[in-house]
Protein backbone atom coordinates (compact mmCIF):
# COMPACT_ATOMS: atom_id res chain seq x y z
CA UNK A 1 0.00 0.00 0.00
CA UNK A 2 2.74 2.43 1.00
CA UNK A 3 4.87 1.40 -1.99
CA UNK A 4 1.93 2.00 -4.36
CA UNK A 5 1.52 5.53 -3.00
CA UNK A 6 5.22 6.25 -3.38
CA UNK A 7 4.99 5.09 -7.01
CA UNK A 8 2.03 7.43 -7.56
CA UNK A 9 4.11 10.35 -6.22
CA UNK A 10 6.91 9.69 -8.72
CA UNK A 11 4.69 8.71 -11.65
CA UNK A 12 2.05 11.43 -11.47
CA UNK A 13 3.46 14.43 -13.42
CA UNK A 14 1.40 17.05 -11.57
CA UNK A 15 2.33 15.78 -8.10
CA UNK A 16 5.98 15.34 -9.11
CA UNK A 17 5.99 18.88 -10.45
CA UNK A 18 4.63 20.29 -7.17
CA UNK A 19 7.21 18.47 -5.05
CA UNK A 20 10.04 19.48 -7.42
CA UNK A 21 8.85 23.09 -7.24
CA UNK A 22 9.00 23.03 -3.43
CA UNK A 23 12.57 21.66 -3.51
CA UNK A 24 13.57 24.30 -6.07
CA UNK A 25 12.24 27.13 -3.88
CA UNK A 26 13.99 25.70 -0.81
CA UNK A 27 17.28 25.54 -2.72
CA UNK A 28 16.87 29.22 -3.70
CA UNK A 29 16.18 30.04 -0.06
CA UNK A 30 19.32 28.23 1.13
CA UNK A 31 21.40 30.07 -1.49
CA UNK A 32 20.06 33.40 -0.19
CA UNK A 33 20.75 32.33 3.42
CA UNK A 34 24.45 32.03 2.56
CA UNK A 35 24.89 35.44 0.89
CA UNK A 36 26.06 37.88 3.62
CA UNK A 37 25.34 41.60 3.80
CA UNK A 38 28.33 43.97 3.41
CA UNK A 39 30.67 44.97 6.26
CA UNK A 40 30.68 41.92 8.59
CA UNK A 41 33.44 41.06 11.06
CA UNK A 42 33.10 37.25 11.06
CA UNK A 43 35.20 36.68 14.20
CA UNK A 44 33.12 39.08 16.30
CA UNK A 45 29.92 37.67 14.77
CA UNK A 46 30.65 34.11 15.91
CA UNK A 47 31.66 35.19 19.40
CA UNK A 48 28.56 37.39 19.69
CA UNK A 49 26.11 34.65 18.62
CA UNK A 50 27.65 31.96 20.84
CA UNK A 51 25.25 31.05 23.65
CA UNK A 52 22.81 33.92 22.94
CA UNK A 53 19.30 32.48 23.31
CA UNK A 54 17.55 35.49 21.82
CA UNK A 55 19.50 35.30 18.58
CA UNK A 56 19.16 31.54 18.65
CA UNK A 57 15.36 31.91 18.54
CA UNK A 58 15.59 34.63 15.91
CA UNK A 59 17.91 32.40 13.89
CA UNK A 60 15.21 29.71 13.85
CA UNK A 61 12.78 32.14 12.21
CA UNK A 62 15.36 33.37 9.75
CA UNK A 63 15.91 29.78 8.65
CA UNK A 64 19.55 29.97 9.70
CA UNK A 65 20.08 33.22 7.79
CA UNK A 66 21.04 35.19 10.90
CA UNK A 67 24.01 32.96 11.78
CA UNK A 68 26.05 34.53 8.97
CA UNK A 69 24.05 37.79 8.61
CA UNK A 70 22.69 36.87 5.21
CA UNK A 71 20.45 38.98 3.01
CA UNK A 72 17.47 37.00 4.42
CA UNK A 73 18.57 37.42 8.05
CA UNK A 74 15.11 38.67 9.13
CA UNK A 75 13.46 35.54 7.77
CA UNK A 76 9.65 35.38 7.78
CA UNK A 77 9.33 36.89 11.28
CA UNK A 78 8.01 40.31 10.03
CA UNK A 79 5.39 38.58 7.86
CA UNK A 80 4.29 36.34 10.74
CA UNK A 81 4.02 39.38 13.02
CA UNK A 82 1.98 41.24 10.39
CA UNK A 83 -0.35 38.24 10.06
CA UNK A 84 -0.84 38.10 13.83
CA UNK A 85 -1.65 41.82 13.97
CA UNK A 86 -4.15 41.58 11.10
CA UNK A 87 -5.91 38.57 12.62
CA UNK A 88 -6.11 40.33 15.99
CA UNK A 89 -7.64 43.34 14.23
CA UNK A 90 -10.48 41.13 12.94
CA UNK A 91 -11.66 40.93 16.56
CA UNK A 92 -11.75 44.74 16.79
CA UNK A 93 -13.02 45.79 13.35
CA UNK A 94 -16.13 43.97 12.06
CA UNK A 95 -15.37 44.94 8.44
CA UNK A 96 -12.06 43.07 8.54
CA UNK A 97 -13.78 40.03 10.03
CA UNK A 98 -16.44 40.18 7.33
CA UNK A 99 -13.74 40.49 4.67
CA UNK A 100 -11.87 37.44 5.99
CA UNK A 101 -14.83 35.13 6.66
CA UNK A 102 -17.72 36.18 4.44
CA UNK A 103 -16.32 37.62 1.20
CA UNK A 104 -14.85 34.32 0.02
CA UNK A 105 -11.55 34.00 -1.82
CA UNK A 106 -11.55 37.62 -3.03
CA UNK A 107 -11.91 38.89 0.54
CA UNK A 108 -9.08 36.70 1.79
CA UNK A 109 -6.80 37.86 -0.99
CA UNK A 110 -7.49 41.49 -0.04
CA UNK A 111 -6.88 40.64 3.64
CA UNK A 112 -3.58 38.93 2.79
CA UNK A 113 -2.57 41.96 0.73
CA UNK A 114 -2.99 44.17 3.81
CA UNK A 115 -0.74 41.74 5.73
CA UNK A 116 1.91 42.00 3.00
CA UNK A 117 1.81 45.81 3.10
CA UNK A 118 2.12 45.82 6.91
CA UNK A 119 5.15 43.53 6.61
CA UNK A 120 7.21 46.32 4.99
CA UNK A 121 7.30 48.80 7.94
CA UNK A 122 7.65 45.93 10.44
CA UNK A 123 10.63 44.53 8.51
CA UNK A 124 12.20 48.02 8.30
CA UNK A 125 11.77 48.56 12.06
CA UNK A 126 13.14 45.15 12.96
CA UNK A 127 15.99 45.46 10.46
CA UNK A 128 16.98 48.89 11.81
CA UNK A 129 16.95 47.66 15.41
CA UNK A 130 18.91 44.51 14.66
CA UNK A 131 21.54 46.22 12.50
CA UNK A 132 21.96 49.02 15.06
CA UNK A 133 22.56 46.45 17.79
CA UNK A 134 25.09 44.55 15.68
CA UNK A 135 26.90 47.77 14.81
CA UNK A 136 27.03 48.75 18.49
CA UNK A 137 28.56 45.35 19.29
CA UNK A 138 31.15 45.96 16.52
CA UNK A 139 29.91 42.96 14.54
CA UNK A 140 29.34 45.32 11.62
CA UNK A 141 32.26 47.50 10.61
CA UNK A 142 31.91 51.28 10.82
CA UNK A 143 29.46 52.23 8.10
CA UNK A 144 28.42 55.63 6.83
CA UNK A 145 24.79 56.67 6.44
CA UNK A 146 24.62 55.28 2.90
CA UNK A 147 26.00 51.91 4.06
CA UNK A 148 23.47 51.66 6.90
CA UNK A 149 20.59 52.57 4.59
CA UNK A 150 21.79 50.05 2.00
CA UNK A 151 21.88 47.24 4.58
CA UNK A 152 18.38 48.07 5.82
CA UNK A 153 17.02 48.01 2.24
CA UNK A 154 18.81 44.68 1.61
CA UNK A 155 17.41 42.89 4.68
CA UNK A 156 13.88 44.28 4.15
CA UNK A 157 13.98 43.14 0.53
CA UNK A 158 15.25 39.72 1.66
CA UNK A 159 12.36 39.36 4.10
CA UNK A 160 9.83 40.33 1.41
CA UNK A 161 11.48 37.84 -0.96
CA UNK A 162 11.01 35.03 1.59
CA UNK A 163 7.39 36.08 2.09
CA UNK A 164 6.84 35.79 -1.67
CA UNK A 165 8.64 32.43 -1.88
CA UNK A 166 6.55 31.09 1.01
CA UNK A 167 3.33 32.11 -0.71
CA UNK A 168 4.53 30.52 -3.96
CA UNK A 169 5.03 27.22 -2.13
CA UNK A 170 1.54 27.40 -0.61
CA UNK A 171 0.00 28.29 -3.98
CA UNK A 172 1.87 26.08 -6.45
CA UNK A 173 3.52 23.46 -4.26
CA UNK A 174 2.53 21.31 -1.29
CA UNK A 175 2.41 22.35 2.37
CA UNK A 176 2.46 25.66 4.20
CA UNK A 177 5.19 27.77 2.59
CA UNK A 178 6.18 29.82 5.67
CA UNK A 179 6.38 26.71 7.87
CA UNK A 180 8.45 24.87 5.26
CA UNK A 181 10.95 27.73 5.04
CA UNK A 182 11.43 27.65 8.82
CA UNK A 183 11.67 23.85 8.64
CA UNK A 184 14.33 24.02 5.91
CA UNK A 185 16.46 26.39 7.96
CA UNK A 186 16.27 24.16 11.04
CA UNK A 187 17.18 21.03 9.07
CA UNK A 188 20.08 22.86 7.37
CA UNK A 189 21.52 23.73 10.79
CA UNK A 190 21.62 20.10 11.99
CA UNK A 191 25.15 19.30 10.64
CA UNK A 192 26.63 22.37 12.40
CA UNK A 193 24.80 21.46 15.63
CA UNK A 194 26.17 17.91 15.55
CA UNK A 195 29.66 19.24 14.83
CA UNK A 196 29.48 21.70 17.75
CA UNK A 197 28.31 18.94 20.11
CA UNK A 198 31.19 16.69 19.05
CA UNK A 199 33.80 19.44 19.45
CA UNK A 200 32.49 20.55 22.86
CA UNK A 201 31.59 17.09 24.13
CA UNK A 202 32.10 16.66 27.87
CA UNK A 203 31.77 13.16 29.31
CA UNK A 204 30.34 14.60 32.54
CA UNK A 205 27.30 15.88 30.60
CA UNK A 206 26.31 12.47 29.23
CA UNK A 207 23.30 12.19 31.65
CA UNK A 208 22.11 15.59 30.41
CA UNK A 209 22.26 14.50 26.78
CA UNK A 210 20.40 11.30 27.67
CA UNK A 211 17.68 13.40 29.32
CA UNK A 212 17.47 15.57 26.22
CA UNK A 213 17.20 12.47 24.00
CA UNK A 214 14.36 11.09 26.14
CA UNK A 215 12.62 14.48 26.07
CA UNK A 216 13.01 14.59 22.27
CA UNK A 217 11.30 11.19 21.95
CA UNK A 218 8.53 12.39 24.29
CA UNK A 219 8.05 15.59 22.26
CA UNK A 220 7.88 13.68 18.96
CA UNK A 221 5.42 11.11 20.33
CA UNK A 222 3.27 13.78 21.98
CA UNK A 223 3.09 15.99 18.88
CA UNK A 224 2.23 13.01 16.66
CA UNK A 225 -0.53 11.85 19.03
CA UNK A 226 -2.10 15.28 19.44
CA UNK A 227 -1.83 16.11 15.72
CA UNK A 228 -3.44 12.83 14.65
CA UNK A 229 -6.12 12.74 17.39
CA UNK A 230 -9.69 13.45 16.26
CA UNK A 231 -13.12 13.66 17.85
CA UNK A 232 -15.79 12.44 15.39
CA UNK A 233 -19.27 14.00 15.52
CA UNK A 234 -21.94 11.68 14.05
CA UNK A 235 -23.79 13.12 11.05
CA UNK A 236 -26.94 11.73 9.42
CA UNK A 237 -28.60 12.71 6.15
CA UNK A 238 -32.37 13.05 5.95
CA UNK A 239 -34.20 10.61 3.67
CA UNK A 240 -35.74 12.15 0.56
CA UNK A 241 -38.21 10.54 -1.83
CA UNK A 242 -37.87 11.49 -5.47
CA UNK A 243 -40.31 9.72 -7.73
CA UNK A 244 -40.23 6.06 -6.82
CA UNK A 245 -36.74 6.17 -5.30
CA UNK A 246 -35.53 7.09 -1.84
CA UNK A 247 -32.30 9.02 -1.39
CA UNK A 248 -30.24 9.92 1.66
CA UNK A 249 -30.47 8.24 5.03
CA UNK A 250 -26.70 7.65 5.13
CA UNK A 251 -24.63 8.19 8.26
CA UNK A 252 -21.12 9.60 8.45
CA UNK A 253 -19.13 11.72 10.87
CA UNK A 254 -17.52 15.16 11.09
CA UNK A 255 -13.91 14.78 12.34
CA UNK A 256 -12.70 17.54 14.67
CA UNK A 257 -8.95 17.56 15.24
CA UNK A 258 -7.77 17.96 18.83
CA UNK A 259 -5.22 20.50 17.59
CA UNK A 260 -6.80 22.38 14.69
CA UNK A 261 -4.05 25.01 14.69
CA UNK A 262 -1.06 22.72 14.10
CA UNK A 263 2.33 24.38 14.57
CA UNK A 264 1.02 27.94 14.12
CA UNK A 265 0.55 28.67 17.90
CA UNK A 266 4.23 27.87 18.55
CA UNK A 267 5.37 30.15 15.72
CA UNK A 268 3.05 32.95 16.85
CA UNK A 269 4.12 32.63 20.51
CA UNK A 270 7.83 32.82 19.73
CA UNK A 271 7.22 35.81 17.43
CA UNK A 272 5.57 37.68 20.32
CA UNK A 273 8.29 36.64 22.78
CA UNK A 274 10.96 38.12 20.52
CA UNK A 275 9.50 41.63 20.91
CA UNK A 276 10.50 42.34 24.56
CA UNK A 277 14.03 41.13 23.82
CA UNK A 278 14.25 43.33 20.73
CA UNK A 279 13.03 46.34 22.77
CA UNK A 280 15.71 45.67 25.43
CA UNK A 281 18.38 45.70 22.74
CA UNK A 282 17.04 48.95 21.26
CA UNK A 283 16.76 50.77 24.62
CA UNK A 284 20.18 49.64 25.83
CA UNK A 285 21.87 52.31 23.70
CA UNK A 286 19.78 55.19 25.13
CA UNK A 287 21.53 56.65 28.21
CA UNK A 288 18.49 58.29 29.82
CA UNK A 289 17.73 57.28 33.40
CA UNK A 290 14.04 56.54 32.83
CA UNK A 291 14.70 54.60 29.63
CA UNK A 292 17.51 52.65 31.25
CA UNK A 293 15.22 51.64 34.13
CA UNK A 294 12.65 50.38 31.63
CA UNK A 295 15.35 48.45 29.75
CA UNK A 296 16.65 46.97 33.00
CA UNK A 297 13.14 45.88 34.04
CA UNK A 298 12.51 44.24 30.68
CA UNK A 299 15.93 42.59 30.82
CA UNK A 300 15.16 41.05 34.23
CA UNK A 301 11.80 39.87 32.89
CA UNK A 302 13.35 38.32 29.78
CA UNK A 303 16.22 36.65 31.64
CA UNK A 304 13.93 35.05 34.27
CA UNK A 305 13.47 31.58 32.83
CA UNK A 306 10.39 30.72 34.90
CA UNK A 307 8.56 33.93 33.97
CA UNK A 308 9.61 33.44 30.34
CA UNK A 309 8.37 29.83 30.40
CA UNK A 310 5.04 30.79 31.99
CA UNK A 311 4.46 33.49 29.38
CA UNK A 312 5.46 31.06 26.61
CA UNK A 313 2.88 28.52 27.88
CA UNK A 314 0.13 31.15 28.13
CA UNK A 315 0.82 32.48 24.62
CA UNK A 316 0.81 28.97 23.10
CA UNK A 317 -2.45 28.22 24.95
CA UNK A 318 -4.15 31.47 23.87
CA UNK A 319 -2.96 31.29 20.25
CA UNK A 320 -4.19 27.69 19.94
CA UNK A 321 -7.71 28.87 20.80
CA UNK A 322 -7.35 32.06 18.78
CA UNK A 323 -6.16 30.41 15.57
CA UNK A 324 -8.79 27.66 15.90
CA UNK A 325 -11.49 30.34 16.23
CA UNK A 326 -10.16 32.17 13.17
CA UNK A 327 -9.89 29.12 10.89
CA UNK A 328 -12.84 26.98 12.06
CA UNK A 329 -16.32 28.53 12.08
CA UNK A 330 -19.04 26.32 13.69
CA UNK A 331 -21.77 28.65 12.32
CA UNK A 332 -20.58 28.06 8.74
CA UNK A 333 -20.35 24.28 9.32
CA UNK A 334 -23.87 24.23 10.74
CA UNK A 335 -25.23 26.23 7.79
CA UNK A 336 -23.56 23.92 5.25
CA UNK A 337 -24.92 20.83 7.01
CA UNK A 338 -28.43 22.27 7.01
CA UNK A 339 -28.26 23.17 3.31
CA UNK A 340 -27.16 19.63 2.41
CA UNK A 341 -29.95 18.02 4.43
CA UNK A 342 -27.60 16.73 7.14
CA UNK A 343 -28.04 16.91 10.91
CA UNK A 344 -26.45 15.78 14.16
CA UNK A 345 -28.68 13.09 15.73
CA UNK A 346 -30.54 14.52 18.75
CA UNK A 347 -29.58 18.15 17.92
CA UNK A 348 -31.83 20.61 16.10
CA UNK A 349 -30.40 22.11 12.86
CA UNK A 350 -29.17 25.70 12.77
CA UNK A 351 -27.88 27.51 15.86
CA UNK A 352 -28.25 24.51 18.26
CA UNK A 353 -25.98 22.49 15.95
CA UNK A 354 -23.44 25.33 15.83
CA UNK A 355 -23.48 25.57 19.64
CA UNK A 356 -23.07 21.79 19.94
CA UNK A 357 -20.06 21.77 17.58
CA UNK A 358 -18.59 24.82 19.33
CA UNK A 359 -18.96 23.15 22.75
CA UNK A 360 -17.16 20.00 21.61
CA UNK A 361 -14.49 22.05 19.82
CA UNK A 362 -13.76 24.11 22.94
CA UNK A 363 -13.35 20.96 25.05
CA UNK A 364 -10.97 19.15 22.71
CA UNK A 365 -9.04 22.36 21.97
CA UNK A 366 -8.47 22.71 25.74
CA UNK A 367 -6.72 19.32 25.73
CA UNK A 368 -4.67 20.24 22.64
CA UNK A 369 -3.74 23.70 23.95
CA UNK A 370 -2.62 22.46 27.38
CA UNK A 371 -0.61 19.59 25.94
CA UNK A 372 0.99 21.76 23.25
CA UNK A 373 1.90 24.37 25.86
CA UNK A 374 3.46 21.75 28.15
CA UNK A 375 5.45 20.25 25.27
CA UNK A 376 6.65 23.76 24.33
CA UNK A 377 7.94 24.64 27.84
CA UNK A 378 9.37 21.19 28.63
CA UNK A 379 12.79 22.03 27.06
CA UNK A 380 12.83 25.31 29.04
CA UNK A 381 12.29 23.33 32.23
CA UNK A 382 15.15 21.02 31.28
CA UNK A 383 17.35 24.04 30.63
CA UNK A 384 16.50 25.44 34.08
CA UNK A 385 17.57 22.11 35.62
CA UNK A 386 20.65 21.45 33.50
CA UNK A 387 21.75 25.00 32.58
CA UNK A 388 22.33 24.00 28.93
CA UNK A 389 20.97 26.76 26.65
CA UNK A 390 20.91 24.55 23.55
CA UNK A 391 18.20 22.36 25.09
CA UNK A 392 15.58 25.12 24.93
CA UNK A 393 16.41 26.00 21.34
CA UNK A 394 16.64 22.34 20.31
CA UNK A 395 13.24 21.55 21.84
CA UNK A 396 11.53 24.44 20.04
CA UNK A 397 13.15 23.50 16.74
CA UNK A 398 12.18 19.84 17.21
CA UNK A 399 8.59 20.80 17.94
CA UNK A 400 8.37 22.88 14.76
CA UNK A 401 10.06 20.22 12.60
CA UNK A 402 7.77 17.38 13.74
CA UNK A 403 4.60 19.46 13.30
CA UNK A 404 5.60 20.70 9.83
CA UNK A 405 6.54 17.18 8.69
CA UNK A 406 3.18 15.81 9.85
CA UNK A 407 1.20 18.59 8.16
CA UNK A 408 3.13 18.20 4.90
CA UNK A 409 2.74 14.40 4.90
CA UNK A 410 -1.01 14.82 5.38
CA UNK A 411 -1.22 17.13 2.36
CA UNK A 412 0.85 14.74 0.22
CA UNK A 413 -1.36 11.82 1.27
CA UNK A 414 -4.47 13.83 0.40
CA UNK A 415 -3.08 14.44 -3.09
CA UNK A 416 -2.19 10.74 -3.46
CA UNK A 417 -5.62 9.55 -2.27
CA UNK A 418 -7.31 11.91 -4.74
CA UNK A 419 -5.27 10.45 -7.60
CA UNK A 420 -5.94 6.86 -6.45
CA UNK A 421 -9.65 7.66 -6.53
CA UNK A 422 -9.36 9.10 -10.04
Amino acid sequence: MVWNRIKIIFKDPDLRKKISFVFFILVLFRIGANIPIPGIDQIRLHSFLAGNQFFGLLNIFSGGGLSNLSIVMLGVAPYITATIIMQLLTMIFPKLKEMYHEEGEAGRQKFNQYSRILTIPLAALQGFGLLSLLEREHVLLNLNLFGRLTNIIIVVTGSLLLMWLGELISEKGIGNGVSLLIFAGIVASIPNTIRNILFTFDISQIPMYIMFFIAAIFIIAGVVIITEAERPIPISYAKQVRGTRMYGGASTHLPLRVNQAGVIPIIFAISILLFPQMIVNLLANIHTGFVQSIAKGLSVFVSNLWVYGALYFILVFVFTYFYTAVTFDPEAISTNLQKSGAFVPGIRPGRPTAEHISKILNRITLVGAVFLGLIAVLPLGMRAITGITALALGGTALLIVVSVVLETIKQVEAQVVMREYE
